[in-house]
């Protein structure tokens, strides 16, 4: 079973390895028409600008998105994204390098539930955390390990 993340294999402290993005507009319109979220401060500049933004910002459920992708990137197939939250404090911009990273804080048990809590983030390329959040995902334990 290899490429399987196991609950005792992850420690507190432990980092997520980070997922880099490089959003482009042409994303931006993209996830405009796959979410229905057509607010046109995420595509059009001179409509961002009247609005008083620098230029066209990155939607934050987009964000969020590359959030639960470092998550399930990182648990693979056989964990388990049980919660996951973030909050937009900054605004991003396309063709800015943005940067998702966490780091784990906790591990517990439910049951027989392996769980492990994880402060998460994404950073621009000036290194700000611009979407804080946090996670909790399910792993397989080696004590019973998933079926392949």
């Amino acid at each position: 079973m290899a490429n399987v993340l196991f609950w005792e294999d992850v420690h507190e402290g432990m980092e997520v390895p980070p997922l880099v993005k490089h959003p482009t507009t042409q994303q931006l319109v993209k996830y405009a028409g796959a979410s229905g979220d057509f607010y046109q401060i995420h595509y059009d500049t001179e409509f961002a600008k009247r609005n008083g933004l620098p230029g066209v910002i990155i939607h934050g459920a987009l964000k969020n998105a590359f959030l639960a992708q470092l998550m399930t990137g990182w648990i693979g197939e056989h964990g388990w994204l049980c919660k996951l939250s973030c909050q937009y404090r900054g605004m991003d911009m396309p063709g800015d390098t943005l940067t998702c990273k966490g780091v784990v804080t906790r591990k517990h048990q439910e049951g027989s539930r392996h769980l492990v809590d994880c402060d998460i983030w994404l950073e621009n390329g000036k290194g700000e955390k611009t979407t804080p959040g946090a996670a909790m995902v399910q792993l397989p334990s080696r004590s019973a390990p998933p079926i392949a």
